[in-house]
Formats: structure tokens, sequence, C-alpha cells
């Protein structure tokens, strides 16, 4: 790694806690239904635990802003690294639901701070590379969200307990950590100008907001109901019950392999035209034909539109004229996990009123809006 070129370095160590973050993330996520047997949790208690994740997550976004603004993004990621890797454990070891509250409330906090500040170091690496790199980023998450997820049915079928598997994922994370931590950009983009800390987003952030709000209520949406539609109104045969969800996050994952060289050549607005009219028109599809092909082909086109979108917003985001990267990051993730938490939700209660069809029909329209909003953003 000594020979390689210092922004190589930079780029390959914020991969690297990019993938951290989703293996950590993703080994939780797999272990979820054994966590429930062993603390004998029903599925509206469940749910009630679960909500102390997003809780921190919403709590730490405006303290991980200030943080990576006063500090800088390389201690924070470091810290927000080690916090995260070495609480999850603790979830594995929990023996009461308020330990496990507790502990997930804390993992929210740290996960975000770690989203925070990796995404402002990955800002810095685009800066230096003079071309968009961020989506890349993304996809490397979404990568190791399969290969923690593997690991999680590795480690069931070989009869694990959760603590025992995340002590494993800890040990990798940590050996991740000491390996590239010290490649990581020391100076944050624009950290030498005088930029606020606390002030009102401006409209170009807001604008960016709203963008990554509706980008988001897709994902949880997909996330959350693909395979209920799937099962409810699509009826596939029951070996291909999870090919919604499957075929959502095939071309969401590799998407953003190749967002960041479709955004170069056409440039951020137009990719984000593109992925609105997508999301929009794979959701109409699925609706309108309700049968295994089109749907699939819709929920294919959903995973492609949505892909880029988050990254190539934070991206805009870090390049802030009027704030620095950390604290523009802050106020744009603010908007976008509320929509990526309330919007599957509010999706049910739709549901519930009328049909499932319907409440999709919805998130298609806020793919259309994704489109429009690209308008007013410009071109970078």
């Amino acid at each position: 790694m000594r020979s390689l070129p210092p922004r190589r370095l930079n780029r390959i160590a914020v991969s690297v806690f990019f993938f951290l973050a989703g293996l950590c993330f993703s080994s939780w996520a797999s272990r979820i239904p054994s966590i429930q047997q062993n603390l004998g949790l029903n599925n509206v208690s469940l749910g009630g635990v679960l909500l102390s994740l997003p809780c921190g997550l919403l709590v730490s976004l405006p303290l991980a802003g200030w943080l990576v603004a006063r500090f800088g993004s390389r201690p924070i990621a470091i810290g927000a690294a080690v916090l995260y890797s070495s609480i999850l454990p603790v979830l594995g070891f929990a023996s009461e639901v308020w330990q496990l509250v507790t502990g997930l409330f804390f993992f929210g906090m740290a996960g975000n701070l770690l989203n925070i500040a990796v995404n402002t170091q990955a800002v810095g690496t685009e800066a230096l590379y003079g071309r968009s790199i961020m989506a890349s980023y993304h996809g490397l998450w979404s990568l190791a969200g399969f290969t923690g997820a593997s690991a999680g049915n590795l480690f069931l079928g070989l009869g694990w307990r959760p603590w025992q598997h995340f002590l494993v994922i800890t040990g990798l994370a940590w050996i991740m950590l000491l390996v590239t931590a010290r490649k990581l950009i020391v100076r944050d983009l624009a950290a030498d100008e005088n930029r606020p800390i606390f002030a009102r987003p401006d409209r170009s952030l807001i604008n960016l907001g709203v963008i990554a709000f509706c980008s988001m209520i897709c994902e949880g949406t997909m996330f959350d109901w693909s395979n209920v539609y799937f099962q409810k109104v699509i009826l596939p045969p029951k070996a291909l019950a999870g090919i919604g969800l499957t075929a959502f996050m095939s071309t969401m994952a590799s998407g953003r392999f190749f967002g960041d060289w479709v955004a170069t050549r056409l440039g951020v607005r137009r990719i984000l035209q593109l992925s609105g009219s997508l999301t929009a028109s794979g959701l109409l599809l699925a609706i309108l034909f309700p049968s295994l092909l089109p749907a699939l082909l819709g929920f294919l086109l959903v995973g492609a539109g949505v892909s880029s979108v988050v990254p190539l917003v934070y991206s805009a985001a870090g390049r802030s004229k009027t704030f620095s990267p950390g604290v523009a990051l802050a106020a744009v993730s603010t908007l976008g996990y509320l929509g990526f938490l309330f919007g599957p939700p509010f999706i049910g209660f739709v549901a519930q009123l009328s049909s499932l069809r319907v409440s999709l029909g919805l998130i298609a329209v806020l793919g259309a809006t994704i489109a429009i909003y690209a308008n007013k953003i410009g071109d970078r």
C-alpha cells in the first residue's frame, strides 16, 4: 500500500470504512430473529424495541454535524467505527429487553456518527479525484450488506449464538481499522473556511433534502413492502416469494457501482431526473400490470432508479458553499432518514385504508418528485 499514491490510499481507507459500516449493520439485522426468540419477544414488542435504533440515529443527527465540523471527520470516523463495532457484541449479550433497547439506541447513534464522518471523508476524496466517486462507496456498503447477511446465515447454520457471531465481526472490524485508519484524510474539504455550524439550511440544501426524503421513502418502502406486495398481490410460486426484494436490491447495489460513471458523463441533474423517472415508471409498471414478469421488471427499474440518488445528493451537499461538509450532510441526512423511517408505516396505513397498489402509487408520485426537484439544483 505504501507505493500507491496518497489519494489512492485515501480512497481505499474510506472504502474500508464504508464496508465496515455496512458489515456491522447487516450482521445485526441478520440475527434479529434469533435475538427475538432468545428474549421471547412477539412481533409487536420487537417493533417497539427496534424503534430505539432510529431514535438514537435521529438524536445524533445535529450532534454529528457539530462534531465533524468542530473536530474533523477523521477522529470522529475512527472513534465512531470503534464504538459501532464494539457495541455489536453487547447486542448479542443482551439478556433483558432494556439492555437491548439501550444498546440499540447507542448503536444507532454511533452508526450515524460514522455515516456523517465517513461521507465527509468521501467528499474529500472526490475533491482529490476531481470527479464523482460517491456512488461506488455506497455500493460497497450494499456489498457489505450481502456479505453480512450471508455470514449471518452461515453462523446460524453452524449453531453459533449471536454474541459469538458478533465478536467475530468486531474482531474483523478492528483489524480493518488498524490497517486503514491512518490513511484517512487529515483535513476536511473547506475546513479552513469560516462557515457556520448552526444555521438555517439554505434553499439548495432544502432542495437536496427533499430529494433525499423522497428517495429514502422509496427505499424504505421497497425494503419493507416489496415482498409483501409480491406475496399478496402478485401471488408468485412459493419458491419465488422473496424475488421482489431480491430484484430491487440487486439493481440498487449494482447501480451504485455504475452511478459515478454515468453521473460523470450525464451530470448530476440529468442522472437525478433519470433516477426519478425510472423509480416512478417501475412502480407504475408493477401496479398497473400486477403479474410476475411486469412486476419483477418494475422492481428492477425501481432499484436502478434509487441506487445513485442518495450518494449523489450527499456529494452535492458536501460541496455546499454555505456550510461545512459535516453540517450540510447532517442537514440533508435528517430529511432523508425521516423519509426512510416514517415512510413505510405511512404506506401501511394507506394500504389498510385502501389497498397496497394505491399506496405504492403514492410512492411513484414521490419518484416523479425526485425528477422535478432535480431541475432546482445546479449541475455539478
